[in-house]
C-alpha cells in the first residue's frame, strides 16, 4: 500500500484490531487500483443513550487523481452492522465497487452518451 491510511474513531475507543482490519481491506483496494493518492477512513459508533442495537456507520474517502470518491454508510439499514467489523466489510465493499466504477470510466469502458443539444440539428434560418 503506497499511499496514506488515515483512520479514525468517534465515540468509541480505538481498536487495534479493527484498524488491522481496516489496512488489510485498504490494501485490497490498492490492489483494485493502484492510483489511490490518500484514504480517510471514520468509524463511528452511535451515542451512549441509544437503547437498542448499535448500528456502527463507516465513512470513506478516496482521494484518487482528479476526483474523490465517498462511501457514507450513515444509515445503516441492516441490523447487521451492529457488528463493527461487517459495517467495515459492508463499507469497503462498496468503495471497492465505486473504484472498479471509476476505472472503468477512465479506461474508456463505459460510453458516454451525446448531450441532447448535440443531436438537434441547429435552427434554419
Amino acid at each position: 500500500m503506497d499511499f496514506p491510511l488515515d483512520i479514525s474513531f468517534r465515540n468509541m475507543d480505538p481498536s487495534p484490531a479493527v484498524e488491522a482490519r481496516i489496512r488489510e481491506k485498504a490494501a485490497k483496494l490498492a490492489r483494485l487500483y493502484n492510483r489511490i493518492v490518500g484514504c480517510t477512513v471514520v468509524v463511528e459508533a452511535p451515542h451512549r443513550h441509544q437503547h437498542k442495537g448499535k448500528l456502527y456507520n463507516v465513512h470513506i474517502d478516496i482521494s484518487v487523481p482528479g476526483k474523490d470518491l465517498v462511501v457514507d454508510r450513515a444509515k445503516p439499514q441492516d441490523h447487521a452492522h451492529e457488528d463493527v467489523y461487517l459495517a467495515v466489510r459492508d463499507a469497503f465493499n462498496a468503495a471497492g465497487r465505486r473504484l472498479e466504477d471509476h476505472a472503468r470510466r477512465m479506461r474508456g469502458d463505459v460510453k458516454n452518451h451525446p448531450s441532447q443539444r448535440d443531436d438537434v440539428a441547429p435552427p434554419a434560418e
